[in-house]
């Protein structure tokens, strides 16, 4: 038994060498810049302590960027589950060519996210503002894009067209998980569908449910490609994610230590969000 025991664990090696290289030391290495003011260039820098991270809650882009971030990825988190949800249970039930609409939906979680951004900008752009001019509708005619007040919409309609793939194919095992003469015995108490759905199919997927909400929160709140893609957080600053932020400011901008800072509080947060849920979702589920 032993020398099994060795064995699995120098098959482990090479996945804890690479797993440390490769992400533990470059996450180490950013909290060890997030102390000074590398400029992430040269080869000289100072220790300064706190000062970033004082200076970060003195940042109105700093600011907006969180704001645009938590609303896009509350906005996000909640339309993914409510549709793919939806999508589920209609995939569920007995209808013809169930598994083909099943790898239809799915199609969307293989594409490449730069990619369906791109497509979905010159639909913005070209094909949708065409439509509205040949229709005559107003809000149609005009790239939401361009829009400061608007385009955090045109991101959310593509982050969510395509987030809701992966997520359905969650709760669509979720659903089928369910003793269906749990279904019978309800049908012959006279109980309606409404009454099913809250009373034994919600309750028995719920594990699901919270699996599903901290995965798209936390993958909304990490938005990043469709920011890229459809308006490289413009117009001026309006869509602008905190990963946004941290690459142009700590690529592009000379702020590596101190975008560095940013990421450590972004990843704090992430962390302590996805707790939260777990424990609170955890709780109603035992609650049901």
């Amino acid at each position: 038994m032993n020398k099994r025991l060795t064995t699995f664990y120098l098959m482990t090696i090479p996945a804890v060498v690479l797993f440390f290289v490769f992400l533990t030391l470059p996450a180490l290495q950013g909290v060890y810049y997030s102390f000074t003011n590398w400029n992430g260039f040269g080869d000289r820098f100072d220790f300064i302590g706190i000062k970033n991270y004082v200076n970060l809650f003195k940042d109105n882009n700093v600011g907006n960027a969180y704001w645009f971030t938590f609303k896009f990825a509350v906005v996000v988190t909640i339309l993914i589950n409510f549709f793919s949800l939806l999508i589920a249970m209609g995939l569920n039930a007995k209808i013809k060519a169930r598994n083909f609409f099943r790898g239809i939906y799915f199609l969307p979680n293989i594409l490449s996210v730069l990619i369906v951004g791109y497509i979905f900008n010159y639909l913005f752009s070209n094909v949708f503002t065409i439509w509205g001019q040949n229709l005559g509708i107003g809000w149609l005619s005009t790239n939401i894009l361009g829009s400061e007040q608007h385009a955090w919409i045109g991101i959310v309609i593509v982050a969510v067209w395509q987030g809701i793939a992966y997520n359905t194919i969650l709760y669509l095992a979720g659903l089928q998980t369910i003793n269906q003469t749990l279904y019978e015995a309800s049908n012959l108490d006279g109980a309606n569908r409404w009454q099913e759905f809250w009373r034994i199919t919600f309750p028995l997927i719920a594990p699901f449910f919270t699996i599903n909400m901290v995965l798209a929160m936390k993958n909304s709140l990490m938005v990043f490609d469709q920011i890229v893609a459809l308006t490289n957080g413009g117009p001026g600053r309006a869509t602008q994610s905190i990963s946004h932020l941290i690459y142009t400011g700590g690529f592009e901008g000379g702020e590596f230590a101190y975008q560095s800072a940013n990421s450590v509080l972004y990843f704090v947060l992430i962390a302590g969000i996805s707790i939260l849920q777990i424990r609170f979702l955890q709780r109603r589920e035992a609650e049901m």
